[in-house]
């Protein structure tokens, strides 16, 4: 049998876990495009009237959270002594 030719280096390997862990991860800028989404979404009538209780629910929180992420992000302005 023919040997195989083997390049000289190899690709380091993932743990199975962290690219499970990588491919998992959302960001602010992942929330807020989901909650443009959801926005689109309810004006264009994606959504059952049955359903808009539930939908408008999740978009409360989302920009609750998305709004105290903000807050969190803003420089805080120190008190300038005299």
């Amino acid at each position: 049998m023919a040997e195989e030719n083997k390049p000289d280096t190899v690709a380091p390997e993932v743990a199975p876990a962290q690219e499970a862990a990588a491919a998992a991860e959302l960001t602010v800028q992942d929330l807020t495009a989901i909650k443009q989404i959801i926005d689109v979404a309810s004006s264009r009538g994606a959504f059952r009237a049955n359903e808009m209780s539930v939908v408008g629910q999740t978009y409360n929180k989302l920009e609750s959270f998305l709004g105290a992420v903000q807050a969190q992000q803003e420089p805080k302005e120190e008190p300038k002594g005299e």
